[in-house]
């Protein structure tokens, strides 16, 4: 039906039914009138064949006049450039020489260290031992869900019973200070109300 469709001629018609019966591809191209076997054309996608280039009977060079006279052989002028305050430098000079010492120096290294320790607050030791206990609660949960639990079950105890020791450590510590200051002030407080 197609080859009705598209106008073939009988020869045609009959090359294609053979390719056909053979298995073969069907030709990209059919010749109307020949019986003749058409001569196989290169294949579109093979790439073209490269013809070696021609390479001259002496290399070319060029003359040094022709090199000297472009900017291959001039530098470039070196600028420096301070790289530090100069000012600063002959004060610091000054007072080595008149004291002995580099006092400035001392000065501002003394200064971002001061600041340092002002922003970082101390840690609370109590809320670090809070934090490390729950972290062993949370990894004994998580080997017992892996069927591990028997292995880290005593070290892991173990370890939370020492952190909750030191944590009632802590606590006695801080109630203790407590107590001393609540009198204090009842004392002080105590020892004004007569005078009033």
């Amino acid at each position: 039906a197609m080859m009705e469709e598209s106008k073939l001629t009988h020869f045609q018609r009959r090359s294609l039914m053979d390719c056909v019966k053979r298995g073969d591809t069907l030709p990209l191209q059919c010749h109307p009138t020949s019986s003749k076997e058409p001569v196989p054309a290169a294949p579109a996608f093979s790439p073209p064949v490269c013809q070696p280039c021609r390479l001259p009977a002496k290399p070319h060079l060029r003359p040094a006049k022709v090199c000297q006279a472009g900017d291959a052989y001039t530098r470039e002028k070196f600028r420096p450039q301070p790289r530090r305050d100069l000012e600063k430098e002959k004060e610091r000079l000054q007072n080595i020489l008149a004291t002995g010492k580099d006092v400035v120096e001392h000065n501002v290294k003394r200064m971002p260290v001061q600041r340092k320790e002002e922003e970082i607050p101390e840690p609370d030791r109590f809320e670090e031992l809070v934090n490390e206990v729950q972290e062993r609660k949370e990894f004994l949960e998580e080997m017992e869900a892996l069927g591990q639990g028997k292995k880290y079950r005593s070290i892991v105890l173990t370890e939370i019973s020492q952190k909750l020791r030191e944590m009632e450590i802590i606590d006695k510590m801080r109630s203790e200070a407590m107590r001393e200051i609540m009198t204090k002030d009842f004392s002080g407080g105590n020892k004004s109300d007569p005078h009033d």
